[in-house]
């Protein structure tokens, strides 16, 4: 049966996969406009530190404002209506809820939320994924250990990413990289949250307009999201990640195939099975047509002359050589694609991506010159961008996630781009998150 039907069956049957979520911002948002519709699915209660702004929200995404009055979880269950209240805890142990979806966006506060669901048995969707680059091991070995699913969103892009890998290695073929776009400068690095509507693309109206959060937002332009996302695809998919971070070629979908090959067949890459970000920005600004900026693609290689030919026959686009050709998506629609992370988790019990090593890290560059004393004000702020490297580089060289840095106060100068270590700051590790970290670090 497919998933759709599946669904189906669980709505004419009355046992809906029942939700609940904790965060109601943009992510969540989207997914919740389509939540109305969907077969087979009840969002039952959502988990906000401001719960007039969560039912703010769901009105502005179409929920009837006399669909979001439940006044406990019971209630909920039973009239459809939305429990909107501020105890995760309450939320992760009630006997109502199937699957928890963690959409805050709080690298540090998800990973208590995502920890006290598995106590609770139940299985998670984490749409956090700056906290599935730093710890992401150590919360699926966690999920393991309580007998539930941890899982990749579906609709960003290491979700999507790891489907078409899986596809191709289902299909018999090597991956040679895979990977997500972007639009990319290397002066976009040092963008801040005053910077980045100028780069992006959309007008201060347009961003306001969507309740787009600067922040967030510079987080992608700055290159701090494709690292969190290519660390992510890199740990649940197994490919390696360059080990002085993503270089960010230029190219159409095209030419995907050229670009993604080893350097010494004529490519880009360090060696083949890697992870990277392709750029649709050349390196004078201009634009390189059909490009993959919102999506993601997977390169496979042709191992024989016969599927070399294969590739001919039926009118492949590949390289120069024949071997190598891509498939792709040229669009990831974020949170109005979760619910196939939903069905398939509630409904096949299988995740939709989920890390299997830690092999990619995401550090702590910095934008500018930082003054001892100074704070660090985390990802897509004013003062540092992720670098992606290999986890056993940065656990080497001792240097702060990424993930973990917001609120850190330096201890010495640091320079433009330099790598800030744990030495170099001072930050309150008693947090959960800090401990997942070191566990995550012991599996290597």
């Amino acid at each position: 049966m497919s998933l759709y039907s599946q669904l189906l069956h669980r709505q004419e049957t009355g046992n809906p996969i029942k939700i609940g979520m904790v965060g109601a911002g943009k992510f969540a948002s989207m997914f919740l406009s389509q939540a109305r519709t969907l077969a087979g699915v009840q969002i039952v209660g959502i988990v906000d530190l401001n719960p007039a702004a969560a039912r703010n929200n769901l009105e502005y995404v179409g929920w009837p404002a006399d669909g979001l009055d439940a006044t406990s979880l019971d209630e909920a269950v039973r009239t459809g209506k939305i429990y909107i209240f501020e105890d995760v805890d309450a939320l992760a142990a009630s006997q109502h809820i199937d699957i928890m979806v963690e959409a805050t966006g709080d690298p540090i506060a998800a990973i208590d939320h995502i920890v006290t669901s598995f106590a609770y048995h139940k299985h998670v969707i984490n749409v956090t994924v700056e906290a599935d680059a730093y710890c992401g091991a150590g919360l699926a070995k966690r999920a393991r250990e309580a007998n539930v699913l941890y899982s990749l969103a579906y609709g960003d892009q290491p979700a999507l990413t790891a489907e078409l890998v899986d596809w191709a290695r289902c299909c018999g073929f090597p991956v040679t990289a895979a990977g997500r776009g972007h639009i990319w400068q290397p002066h976009f690095r040092l963008s801040t949250p005053e910077t980045v509507w100028d780069y992006w693309g959309l007008t201060r109206e347009q961003a306001e307009r969507g309740r787009l959060n600067p922040k967030m937002f510079n987080s992608f332009l700055d290159g701090s999201k494709p690292a969190i996302e290519s660390a992510a695809i890199a740990n649940a998919c197994g490919l390696n990640v360059p080990e002085q971070g993503l270089s960010y070629p230029a190219g159409d979908v095209d030419d995907i195939p050229q670009l993604m090959r080893p350097v010494s067949e004529g490519g880009m890459l360090e060696q083949s099975g890697m992870v990277e970000v392709i750029s649709s920005l050349r390196e004078d600004g201009s634009h390189v047509g059909y490009d993959i900026r919102k999506g993601v693609w997977v390169c496979i290689e042709a191992d024989s002359d016969y599927i070399k030919n294969c590739f001919e026959e039926y009118k492949v686009v590949t390289d120069e050589s024949g071997r190598y050709c891509a498939l792709y998506k040229r669009w990831h629609l974020i949170g109005l694609e979760l619910g196939m992370s939903v069905a398939t988790v509630g409904v096949r019990h299988e995740t939709t991506g989920t890390p299997s090593a830690f092999i990619g890290d995401v550090s702590c560059a910095a934008k500018a010159t930082l003054k001892a004393g100074s704070y660090l004000d985390g990802e897509g702020g004013s003062t540092v961008y992720g670098a992606l490297r290999p986890a056993s580089i940065s656990t080497a060289h001792n240097y702060l996630p990424l993930g973990l840095c917001n609120g850190a106060r330096l201890k010495r100068d640091i320079g433009v781009d330099e790598l800030i270590r744990w030495e170099d700051v001072e930050i309150d590790s008693s947090a959960l998150a800090f401990r997942l970290r070191e566990e995550t670090v012991s599996l290597l």
